[in-house]
């Protein structure tokens, strides 16, 4: 095993209790609940009964967490919510209040573990207002370094000027913000074979990439920093032809008067969840190590669950990008010491 440390930038946990929101608030077939199956594993249910996913206690066993972190040399690990929990369809108040018990849960966590883990919070962002009153929440009572938003909210893309507020808030505090896709565009037209999270996945972070960079976001909120997850999704392999539609249609492209979309690769990150030693070649040589961190998409099987042993073990990476990528551009993106 590498002596280099690694810091996790993507990596899910859940609440072990999680009630059933129906019963509570009165509607609401999406909310999740867990049924415990035995001592380390239980199932993921909606709240109208139908089965969503079995997962085991590598998603709410911190104790757990850490023997595996300690078996792939992890020091430390950036816990966000479980996309399917970011509830922005509920009613904003009920939202805001299973914010806030999710926030309170991950800064335990990070309090009681303030070496290993650090928490990522989740914001009630159907309503503006109480997202960026619960952000301030988030880094002034309970010292979270940044939080998790989806890839678009409801019907609403990234660069939506109702979001400003949060940017400017966001910026000021200096709270990172972790972009992760959920409600993939497409869905109906992709009934079998996993697709929505094979196509839909990587097309909404290229969605979410496009509009900030389109909609000026990071040249308003230079300070904002912003990390993309699985890679950038398609944004990398397809940028070569959202350029060209830059310069051959900016009628339609370039409306906020913006520069080439080749220019913004220093202005956010990106994890390194690409599954593929070439691609992750090819994304180094587009962004750079010093915008890349390693992420896994711990404990899920989509996820790297060696947590970033390809790097370590890169031929071609010297000490310096191998470091920059395992825990140096963490760092700097989590704004941590």
């Amino acid at each position: 095993m590498s002596s280099i440390p690694k810091i996790d930038v993507h990596a899910h946990i859940l609440p072990a209790q999680m009630p059933n929101l129906k019963t509570k608030y009165g509607y609401g077939d999406d909310f999740i609940y867990l049924e415990h199956t035995g001592p380390n594993s239980a199932d993921m249910m909606k709240a109208n009964g139908q089965f969503f996913r079995s997962i085991d206690s590598l998603c709410w066993d911190p104790e757990a967490i850490l023997a595996h972190m300690d078996q792939h040399g992890v020091q430390l690990m950036a816990l966000s919510i479980v996309p399917v929990l970011f509830y922005y369809w509920a009613k904003p108040e009920h939202t805001l209040e299973w914010a806030q018990y999710y926030n309170n849960h991950v800064a335990d966590i990070q309090k009681k573990y303030p070496n290993r883990f650090v928490g990522l919070g989740t914001l009630p962002m159907q309503d503006i207002d109480l997202a960026c009153q619960e952000l301030k929440r988030c880094k002034e009572e309970l010292n979270l370094p940044g939080i998790e938003i989806a890839s678009h909210i409801l019907d609403k893309n990234l660069d939506d000027p109702s979001f400003y507020p949060l940017y400017q808030l966001a910026s000021d505090l200096g709270m990172c913000i972790f972009v992760h896709p959920w409600d993939m565009m497409g869905q109906e037209k992709m009934p079998k074979y996993f697709l929505p999270w094979l196509i839909g996945m990587p097309a909404e972070t290229s969605l979410a990439i496009c509009s900030m960079i389109f909609g000026g976001i990071f040249d308003k909120f230079p300070k904002l920093r912003v990390l993309f997850a699985h890679g950038g999704g398609c944004f990398p392999q397809t940028l070569g032809r959202i350029s060209h539609a830059y310069h051959a249609r900016p009628d339609l492209c370039n409306v906020h008067q913006v520069e080439d979309p080749k220019t913004y690769l220093d202005k956010f990150y990106i994890d390194s969840l690409v599954h593929d030693e070439a691609t992750f070649d090819f994304i180094l040589k587009q962004f750079g190590a010093d915008r890349i961190a390693m992420g896994s998409d711990f404990p899920f099987p989509l996820g790297d669950l060696e947590h970033g042993k390809f790097i370590e073990e890169h031929a071609k990476l010297t000490l310096e990008e191998k470091q920059q990528l395992l825990y140096k551009t963490a760092k700097t993106w989590l704004g941590i010491d």
